[in-house]
């Protein structure tokens, strides 16, 4: 065995290793040329994973049969390889996986499942490259600048139907709808997510390249689609790339627009409502895919376009960098040596949070009126938000030891902070609201409760808010006041806590309670908010996560 020790101050840190005597590249590990002028030389190992390397790191690679030692490699690769030089190489490469380990095991065989960190769970259902290949010369006409120019004009005419009629477009989000309606929603959202994704593979095609996987997963918990483009890295223009990423947005924009456009020629009614809730759900999840802040398509249209690999990564240890200066002290070398990836990261850790936040404000009042399974939900995401939140201060106080932080800054910033969330949780006040439903029943209007709610916060003269509700908003439609806090236990339709209407609904146990109606009502039944007054922003936390489980 040969030993690499520490490379020189300014390349990486590879530490002290073990090497075979002779090495040779790993089974599964195969060196690319550039694929033209401008094209970077490629070390795939596996099916996904793409390593940009130098010519003189690639000559080296090639160079790796078992056959020769560090000095015998040296001498062949001639200048500027020196035995030295050649150690630390093969100490990187060892590292990263693509030197073959001894065991002459054979190339592994793609798994079917994966799990990519830290809540990705992707299933391959699909290896689209002969597919697609077949189909080149079929599909040919809709990747040419005529077909993309014909589908921006779809879209955005798409987008000037929807907005032209708002009171269309306020009905289809803003009311209950059948559950058929969700369902065709569902399935033809699920389509066309499909065909997104068929949108980057055939591209990559098309350009030469081969996408190696597809299939569905689950991203942070919300079902997905996927393909696999890491092929696209061997491209010889930036371009290319960018346009691989854009070409499952552009996909759905086409589809969202023809969708939007059709609705010009439907009647008022369900049919209608539930084509323009598909378009918008289409509209809106191209436009999260563009969002650069987290690694969906807009994200790795400009990681392509700047040509800076692992971009969101480096952005977000700078920004965690900086913070760890400015708190804790310590002196730290840059990811990525940009004036913005400082703020760049910064968003890119405070997105996420921004729509766990959003998604949890949406849901909040529909999860609470589902009892126990809400609060299981709840508590879930709640979790998760915690798990992301310690595991970044940890790696930060983790980097701050390292770069020389003293420790008593570390626990002084660490007690500051505890002292600071324990103010903002005892000291700011929020509205609190109960949501539930209400029905009309022999005249009389009640308001419903699922039991695990706290009953306890209501009083006669509670004010209480009757709405309508759809899938995205809800508008008020009538006002009441609890009359009696003189409840009785009965039977009611879950469709008066969702936006679903349905005949012979199933029904659940409800706490009901008599109102004294100031504003009929447009709707004999629906949603109702309850106001109870403000509290703070620990006893809110107390009563969405605890309380329920004691009910």
């Amino acid at each position: 065995m040969t030993q690499a020790r520490r490379p020189p101050a300014g390349t990486a840190a590879v530490g002290v290793v073990d090497l075979p005597e002779r090495c040779r590249l790993a089974p599964d590990v195969t060196v690319h040329e550039p694929t033209g002028e401008g094209a970077s030389w490629i070390i795939q190992r596996g099916s996904s994973h793409y390593l940009r390397v130098g010519a003189d790191v690639a000559r080296l690679a090639r160079s790796l049969d078992g056959r020769r030692d560090v000095d015998e490699l040296a001498t062949h690769l001639g200048r500027p390889w020196s035995a030295e030089h050649v150690r630390g190489a093969l100490a990187r490469l060892w590292e990263t996986g693509l030197l073959d380990d001894g065991t002459d095991r054979a190339p592994a065989r793609p798994r079917r499942v994966t799990f990519v960190p830290p809540f990705t769970v992707q299933v391959t259902v699909l290896r689209p490259d002969r597919l697609l290949t077949a189909l080149r010369p079929v599909l040919a006409p809709l990747t040419t600048g005529h077909a993309a120019v014909l589908v921006a004009l779809v879209a955005a005419g798409g987008l000037v139907a929807l907005a032209a009629r708002p009171a269309v477009l306020t009905a289809a989000l803003g009311r209950p709808l059948p559950v058929a309606a969700y369902v065709a929603v569902l399935l033809t959202f699920f389509t066309s997510t499909v065909l997104h994704e068929f949108g980057h593979g055939m591209l990559l095609s098309r350009y030469g390249g081969r996408p190696s996987r597809m299939g569905v997963m689950l991203f942070y918990l919300a079902p997905a689609c996927f393909c696999d483009v890491t092929d696209a890295w061997r491209l010889p223009r930036n371009r290319q790339r960018v346009t691989i990423a854009l070409a499952g947005v552009a996909v759905q924009g086409g589809i969202a627009g023809l969708a939007a456009l059709t609705t010009l020629w439907l009647p008022a009614g369900p049919v209608q409502d539930t084509v323009v809730l598909f378009s918008v759900v289409v509209y809106v999840s191209g436009l999260l895919n563009l969002v650069p802040l987290v690694k969906l398509d807009g994200y790795l249209a400009l990681m392509s376009h700047l040509d800076i690999p692992y971009l969101r990564d480096r952005a977000v240890t700078d920004a965690r960098r900086a913070l760890a200066r400015l708190f804790l002290g310590g002196r730290y070398a840059r990811a990525l040596d940009r004036r913005w990836s400082v703020p760049f990261g910064l968003a890119c850790m405070l997105f996420p949070a921004y729509l766990v936040a959003t998604g949890l404000a949406m849901w909040t009042g529909m999860l609470s009126s589902w009892g126990l399974v809400g609060a299981v939900v709840f508590n879930a995401l709640a979790a998760y938000v915690v798990y992301l939140l310690g595991k970044s201060a940890v790696r930060m106080v983790r980097e701050a030891r390292q770069a020389g932080a003293r420790t008593w800054r570390i626990a002084l910033a660490g007690a500051v902070l505890t002292a600071a969330t324990a103010a903002l949780l005892m000291l700011v006040e929020v509205p609190r609201t109960i949501s539930g439903g209400y029905q009309t029943r022999d005249g009389q209007v009640e308001l419903l409760l699922p039991p695990s709610a706290d009953l306890d916060a209501l009083e006669a003269g509670t004010p209480v808010r009757l709405q309508r509700g759809g899938l995205a908003t809800r508008a008020v439609t009538g006002a009441a006041v609890v009359a009696d806090t003189d409840a009785v236990t009965t039977e009611a339709p879950i469709t008066v806590f969702t936006p679903i209407t349905m005949a012979d609904a199933p029904t659940a146990a409800v706490v009901a309670y008599p109102l004294t109606v100031t504003d009929r009502p447009a709707d004999p039944a629906g949603m109702a908010q309850v106001d109870v007054g403000q509290v703070t922003l620990g006893r809110m936390l107390f009563l969405t996560v605890v309380a329920p489980w004691g009910r």
